[in-house]
């Protein structure tokens, strides 16, 4: 249940927890359920299945990489070519699925600025 356009308000173990958004790093699928990594390195698990916190986070800069992990675009801090990973502010790396590589390389590069670096032409003395 949304409260207002920063937090969010879900039912874990404990009770009711309003959670403010731009503090889940990434959520995990654990068959029914969902676990919420922050960004001080707290752990909440809620009885959500991936698909409904999907939905509850639609348009909030969440991107679903792959089946068993949403990601919030603002903590992706670098794109693997490679490897096919995502590396997340806090280290962790996450594979990205096949299917969703070409959508999320261009979603993130639509999001993302770009910054060129100028080159300065050499003259001949």
């Amino acid at each position: 249940m949304l409260t207002d356009n920063n937090t969010i308000m879900i039912a874990d173990s404990k009770g009711v927890s309003v959670i403010d958004i731009n503090s889940i790093v990434r959520i995990e699928a654990v068959n029914n359920y969902s676990r919420l990594f922050l960004r001080n390195g707290k752990i909440v698990l809620v009885s959500k299945v991936l698909k409904r916190m999907e939905a509850l986070l639609a348009g909030k800069g969440f991107e679903r990489i792959h089946r068993s992990h949403l990601v919030n675009a603002a903590c992706i801090s670098r794109y693997n070519l490679f490897q096919k990973k995502i590396t997340l502010q806090n280290e962790e790396e996450i594979s990205i699925s096949r299917r969703k590589r070409k959508d999320i390389r261009r979603r993130l590069s639509e999001n993302r600025p770009v910054y060129y670096t100028p080159q300065k032409m050499l003259t001949p003395a």
